[in-house]
């Protein structure tokens, strides 16, 4: 999530800072990440005894903690948050079966952002961005 390395000699610095396009994909993706969450509640409030049981207050904590992350996604670290947030829903699949399945789900959708964002660095490293082309 820092800013891109400067281009090598000889290789334009692209007009528009790519990766900050990619902070609005991934804080578009928790924030839809929210709203999935926050579907469970209902299935908390029928199936686990309610929202204020431990369930309900694991739900509610990843509700505040996706939203939170998306303040942080200028940090380096932040992909490690998401990361952390992501374990702990697929590890909730113990407590609430739907919990770890969307876990499982985004899990595979942000290794797929990773990868794409990967690919861009790639590429503007080599200057191939249209962007960057002259």
């Amino acid at each position: 999530m820092t800013s891109p390395a400067p281009a090598p000699k000889g290789v334009p610095a692209p007009k528009k800072d790519p990766m900050k396009s990619f902070r609005g994909i991934m804080a578009g993706t928790l924030i839809l990440e929210v709203i999935v969450v926050a579907l469970a509640l209902p299935v908390v409030a029928k199936l686990s005894g309610g929202v204020g049981t431990g369930v309900g207050y694991l739900v509610l904590g990843l509700i505040v903690a996706l939203i939170g992350t998306c303040a942080l996604l200028k940090r380096p670290w932040a992909v490690y948050v998401i990361a952390a947030i992501h374990v702990v829903m697929v590890a909730s699949w113990f407590a609430l079966t739907a919990l770890g399945g969307i876990g499982v789900v985004f899990s595979l959708v942000w290794v797929y952002l990773l990868w794409l964002r990967r690919d861009v660095a790639k590429r503007m490293a080599e200057g191939r961005l249209p962007s960057q082309q002259q």
